[in-house]
């Protein structure tokens, strides 16, 4: 997956999120936070030990860094790389342990 995908994609999530935050509680409840897609310093909040809130994580698809998405795509959400097994990595609707910095 191109880098310029990877980009829009996240950028097309940040939008809905946006647009989510706007339009009352029932669009809020059809989003979900994604753990592992943002690029570094584009995540919504808290990326873990170290940060602070939005904006604040330091590598791309950090995995304990998180961005709101509509509901029931995270898991679907595909990002650049394999994981150690050489599988495509995901999001998560979990924290992850991948790309966490030391």
């Amino acid at each position: 997956m191109s880098n310029t995908i990877v980009k829009s994609l996240v950028i097309a999530s940040s939008v809905a999120a946006a647009v989510a935050a706007n339009t009352g509680t029932v669009a809020a409840q059809a989003s979900e936070k994604c753990y592992g897609i943002a690029l570094a310093g584009e995540n919504d909040c808290a990326a873990g030990p170290g940060t602070t809130c939005a904006g604040s994580s330091t590598v791309d698809y950090q995995g304990n860094a998180w961005s709101m998405v509509p509901a029931g795509t995270c898991e679907t959400t595909k990002v650049e790389g394999m994981d150690s097994m050489g599988n495509e990595r995901m999001g998560s609707l979990e924290a992850l342990e991948r790309d966490v910095p030391a």
